[in-house]
Formats: C-alpha cells, sequence, structure tokens
C-alpha cells in the first residue's frame, strides 16, 4: 500500500468515507460524526497539503489529517508551545477494517512529525466514544483530559475534547510507501 497527499479530485472519496464511517459508527451506537461535514472545509486542508490517503492498488483504503495546527481551546499555551502535530479524521474504509491500517497510519504519522522536528503527536476524539478512546490508548498515546466546554458552534458542548498524545519516532514497521512529500521541519 502506498500513501500519497490527497488531492482535489479525493474530496467525494473523503466525503463519502466519512458517510461510510458515520454508518458504522451509528450501527456501533455511537452519534460521532452525523452531521455531514463541510465540503468547502475539507477542500482548505486538501489544499493545504495535510490530508493523506492510502492506496491498495486502485482502491483508496484509508485517510489522515496531519496538521501542525491545533483546533482553538483545546490545548493550553504551555502545550501549544511544545512542537507537535495533530492527528484529524483518521479514518479506515470498511473493506480494510480489521487490519491495524490506522495503527500503521498513526506509526506513520509519528515519524512524520518526528522528522519534521514535533516532540508530540497530538488528537482528540469523540468525547463519548470509550471505543475510540480505548483504541487510541492502545496504540501508545496517553490521555491527558476532556475538554467538554467551548465547542465550535456558540461556544456550546464540544463533541470532541478527549485529548491525548504520544511522543513521536522513527517508525519502520507502518509498511506504507511514503509518496507524500518530506515534512518541513518544525522550530524545537
Amino acid at each position: 500500500m502506498i500513501i500519497e497527499t490527497a488531492t482535489p479530485d479525493d474530496l467525494p472519496k473523503l466525503l463519502a468515507f466519512r458517510q461510510e464511517a458515520a454508518a458504522w459508527l451509528t450501527g456501533m451506537g455511537s452519534d460521532q460524526w452525523q452531521r455531514p461535514y463541510p465540503a468547502a472545509k475539507l477542500l482548505i486542508t486538501i489544499e493545504q497539503g495535510v490530508v493523506f490517503m492510502v492506496r491498495d492498488g486502485a482502491t483508496t483504503a484509508a485517510t489522515i489529517t496531519l496538521t501542525p495546527e491545533a483546533e482553538d481551546g483545546l490545548w493550553n499555551p504551555r502545550e501549544l508551545a511544545e512542537p507537535s502535530m495533530f492527528v484529524n479524521k483518521l479514518t479506515v474504509a470498511r473493506s480494510h477494517a480489521g487490519q491495524d491500517l490506522g495503527g500503521r497510519l498513526l506509526d506513520w504519522a509519528g515519524d512524520r512529525a518526528y522528522h519534521a522536528g514535533a516532540e508530540w503527536l497530538r488528537l482528540d476524539a469523540w468525547t463519548s466514544n470509550e471505543a475510540l478512546q480505548r483504541y487510541y490508548l492502545s496504540h501508545g498515546f496517553t490521555y491527558v483530559r476532556t475538554v467538554t466546554e467551548g465547542g465550535a458552534v456558540n461556544g456550546g458542548p464540544r463533541v470532541s475534547g478527549w485529548l491525548a498524545q504520544r511522543r513521536t519516532g522513527l517508525a519502520s514497521g507502518h509498511q506504507l510507501t511514503d509518496k507524500t512529500h518530506v515534512p518541513t521541519s518544525m522550530t524545537r
């Protein structure tokens, strides 16, 4: 499998991934991702070069967004001063579930963040999705805290405020052929 930077042509696939994941999550009893993600907002992140696609031959198997930008209101000033990269929208196609592709993507992201000079790989997860939280903990992340206030809509409750992090580092076991550009170094 290869990983490459998403292009605007990937937008329909990314939106379909989100819908597939939302349907699966609903079947698992979760309310995560029930609102459609704005296509224009997703296109902006694609154009920023922070969205990546895993291809298995002609099939798109997974996606991950990896950015040096933290979502407002989640991380405190001390944490924001530490060189970090942030994982968002990690999604694996149901056709590739059960192969730990998500774990391999997290290892790839930690390696990429390390090469960019980041010390931490950080993420926020759905506050009510305990299975997802356990998944991240099982992949080396440490729980930091849960932020429940200051959501994006009118400062209301935040639905994705379960914060976790792990140190970045070299990773060779992800078994993904990296076709992306070398990350720009951050200041440590």
